[in-house]
């Protein structure tokens, strides 16, 4: 079971935003040494807790601090790209970091209706999301009417992350894929994993690979856990209350707070329904959801305010994963 990492360069209260960028290259290279297999970063535009619009840029910095960890995006939403610029992109990061580089592709749209009007695309069909899939594809493998610079290297892997019909997207392309949020907890889970890998059809040698994503954290007790998943699940309430996904903040800030119910029940709803415990709570349930999708892989993807607390959580991940 190879285990990896996406760090979403989330900002914290009374930090500078951009401290959060330099937060990201520090954990990817303490991933390095602790065995984790990619080190992934991810895009938001306009998002106030969200530090990094530009995986390639921050890619490009983590590749000079590390060796060995695969780098990759977590992904690069495509709607809001043209195919040649996203495939540029990434051939130039393979050849910064040869053999090092993946490319994971998303769908969705910006997160509100005016990030979605600044980046100039408001909706993208199923089947035309699929098309600049396989337009980007065609780059990175020299088969486009217009090369790709620089030319002649390996082209980086394409990973989809599957909301909706992606499942069925890769499957048709013949790509690995990323299941994560409301799809990872669906009750049909393994039998759509199972469609994926029955009608794959295979490119360029390519087979089935299925990565599950998991805002999983891990501490010496289950409350220690459930204290550090608290930040990111309020910041999420907040963000169905506002609109806006709002800088991380200590438990202590959020426990002085005067909640409302609606706000305490959904706050409890999402720590119950987090991936936060002990070694010896968590390891069941994943073993449980491994063996029901047959994965080949788990990308953590935990967050809380505290540095050091993260820091010690990956550790933790690695040595239950591993």
């Amino acid at each position: 079971m190879r285990y990896s990492l996406l760090d979403r360069s989330h900002t914290r209260e009374r930090r500078p935003e951009a401290a959060a960028l330099r937060d990201s290259v520090e954990r990817a290279v303490a991933a390095e040494p602790l065995g984790y297999h990619r080190f992934w970063v991810a895009e938001h535009h306009g998002v106030p807790g969200i530090a990094s619009g530009s995986p390639p840029v921050l890619l490009a910095a983590i590749g000079q601090r590390t060796e060995r960890i695969r780098l990759g995006s977590g992904g690069v939403m495509l709607p809001n790209h043209r195919p040649l610029v996203v495939a540029e992109q990434f051939l130039m990061l393979e050849a910064l970091a040869p053999g090092r580089v993946d490319l994971g592709i998303g769908r969705s749209l910006g997160f509100t209706a005016p990030v979605r009007e600044a980046l100039g695309r408001a909706r993208i069909t199923a089947d035309e999301f699929a098309d600049e899939v396989a337009r980007v594809r065609a780059h990175l493998e020299g088969e486009a009417p217009v090369t790709a610079r620089p030319a002649g290297g390996s082209p980086p892997p394409i990973h989809l992350l599957a909301t909706g019909s992606g499942l069925r997207t890769a499957a048709r392309l013949g790509l690995a894929v990323v299941i994560g949020g409301p799809v990872l907890l669906g009750e049909d889970l393994g039998e759509r994993i199972a469609a994926y890998r029955r009608e794959f059809r295979p490119h360029a040698g390519s087979v089935p690979h299925v990565m599950l994503s998991m805002d999983l954290l891990v501490a010496g007790t289950d409350a220690e856990a459930r204290e550090l998943a608290l930040p990111e699940v309020w910041a999420m309430v907040r963000s169905r209350e506002t609109g806006a996904f709002p800088p991380l903040e200590s438990p202590a800030s959020i426990r002085e707070r005067a909640l409302g119910s609606r706000e305490r029940d959904r706050l409890e709803a999402g720590l119950d329904a987090s991936w936060a415990g002990s070694a010896s709570t968590l390891r069941p349930r994943l073993e449980s959801l491994v063996e029901t999708t047959g994965a080949d892989e788990i990308l953590a993807s935990g967050a809380t305010f505290d540095r050091a607390a993260l820091a010690d959580s990956d550790a933790r991940v690695a040595a239950l994963l591993g």
